[in-house]
């Protein structure tokens, strides 16, 4: 049996499913496509909180993860190691995750800074952190003294595993899910930390 394209990635906790499990052309570089299998995982339990507090009018995934592997079509040149092209990749990739958040609905989407990080395999990873808004104007009907957006934040990893490309990400609310959702508390440092320990561990 042939092994799984896709990256493990099981994130603690019961309220984590599996929403989306794909392989597509993710970026081009100069002379090759880069095709990512990824799979996606979304806090169940926080949406459905957010769509009974909200008598169904806020019904999204809230806090998500993903884990992708990336492969090159065609395969690289001999003597063209993976390496060479992480500076490409990384960027590439940084450029995409925030396209991604933007389909999502994000606005003001901004990438801030970077940092390294070690995996659990020993894998030296490189960190971005993002913020985004996502606007709820539109979804509340009514006057009202909520927040017409609520504050995200969001986390990509990028690295070189076993001579293949590994990326990892993720975001959560940091600011004004509470206020439109009675009775469900935003609680960034958790939802930080457990994003981080699962992009370790992807």
């Amino acid at each position: 049996m042939s092994a799984s394209p896709y990256p493990a990635l099981a994130p603690d906790g019961d309220g984590w499913r599996l929403s989306d499990e794909s392989t597509e052309v993710v970026f081009d570089l100069a002379t090759v496509r880069v095709l990512g299998a990824t799979r996606l995982y979304e806090d169940a339990d926080l949406r459905a909180a957010v769509r009974e507090a909200t008598d169904g009018a806020l019904d999204q995934p809230w806090r998500f993860c993903f884990a992708t592997q990336l492969s090159f079509q065609p395969p690289l040149m001999p003597g063209v190691g993976p390496a060479s092209l992480s500076p490409t990749v990384v960027s590439s990739a940084r450029r995409q995750f925030a396209d991604d958040l933007r389909e999502r609905g994000f606005r003001s989407v901004e990438r801030h800074r970077s940092e390294r990080m070690r995996t659990e395999t020993g894998a030296r990873a490189r960190l971005t952190r993002y913020e985004a808004a996502l606007p709820l104007t539109d979804a509340l009907d009514g006057p009202s003294d909520r927040p017409a957006d609520v504050a995200v934040e969001g986390w990509l990893s990028v690295w070189l595993a076993d001579g293949q490309f590994r990326l990892a990400g993720g975001a959560y609310p940091t600011d004004g899910l509470d206020a439109v959702a009675p009775g469900v508390a935003d609680d960034p440092g958790s939802y930080r930390n457990e994003l981080l320990s699962v992009l370790r561990s992807a």
